[in-house]
């Protein structure tokens, strides 16, 4: 399961999202994740769908990488399903079964199923498209750098923005590493003979413990190792520093912040005139 956290592992292909200044895909992830909000038909569901796999087919990502990012999650998608298929109240019944008399009655309503669809649609929509530009087609780096130019103004009031952007860096560039520290551990401990696979929740849960104590321990020898290297460089925050690449918007850049606009635009006129199924 460790291995298929994909999250923070660069996939650079050239293309031009890749090309695409950190401050516009920023911008186009900022609308993206506002469109699947507002959206509420299945028609605006499709217009996002078709977004992502556009996206995956002009950035040359692989789709079995993004559906491999998604397996953790598979639980989580499952489970937000199952609950709206039952809790949600709807005009047409499908099916009821009462299992406790008088106490529980399980009520399964076409409504819900719509719902449970939909909200599954969009958990995917939403981790897919924000995987692609926010992991696979940018660098750690550019993300900093997008992240400190796009939210500059916030000095104004003395937001430490360059800090923010600084361990924001940080967490997503030891995100691979731990990743692959705990598969080391894993196979250190299957080698002695541990278990992670049999008995139960609790039983599953003890055999975590010899995982996570010596993975808190190479994280905190890390973290220590990091600070003292950039203590040995100098580094006293973001003041005065200069960059060797320096950010700058080119007229892609402006196309690509504009068809984002055009993509919320869309989602939103899909849901005032389309009579699709909607989302409850």
């Amino acid at each position: 399961m460790a291995l298929d956290i994909t999250l923070g592992q660069y996939y650079g292909t050239g293309s031009v999202i890749h090309k695409l200044d950190p401050r516009a895909k920023l911008l186009f992830v900022l609308f993206f994740i506002v469109s699947i909000f507002v959206a509420k038909d299945i028609y605006a569901f499709g217009l996002l769908a078709i977004v992502v796999i556009l996206s995956l087919i002009v950035s040359k990502v692989p789709i079995r990488l993004v559906l491999k990012g998604l397996k953790p999650l598979v639980f989580i998608i499952i489970f937000t399903s199952v609950l709206n298929i039952f809790l949600s109240r709807g005009e047409e019944l499908l099916f009821t079964k009462e299992i406790i008399p008088g106490f529980w009655t399980v009520n399964l309503y076409k409504e819900g199923l719509i719902n449970a669809g939909l909200l599954a649609m969009r958990i995917i929509i939403l981790l897919m498209g924000t995987s692609v530009y926010f992991s696979y087609a940018t660098t750690p780096i550019e993300l900093t750098d997008g992240l400190e130019r796009g939210l500059g103004f916030l000095k104004k009031i003395k937001v430490p923005v360059h800090e923010f952007a600084m361990m924001m860096t940080i967490a997503l560039r030891f995100i691979p590493t731990l990743v692959d520290e705990t598969s080391k551990i894993m196979n250190a401990q299957k080698a002695r003979g541990a278990d992670f696979s049999s008995g139960g929740l609790i039983k599953r849960a003890k055999a975590l413990i010899p995982i996570i104590i010596p993975l808190f321990v190479s994280s905190f020898r890390r973290a220590e190792e990091l600070a003292t290297a950039m203590e040995c460089r100098c580094y006293h925050g973001g003041n005065g520093r200069t960059r060797m690449n320096v950010l700058k918007m080119k007229f892609r850049d402006y196309v690509f912040i504009i068809l984002s606009m055009a993509m919320l635009a869309g989602v939103i006129l899909v849901n005032i005139y389309a009579n699709g199924f909607k989302l409850m």
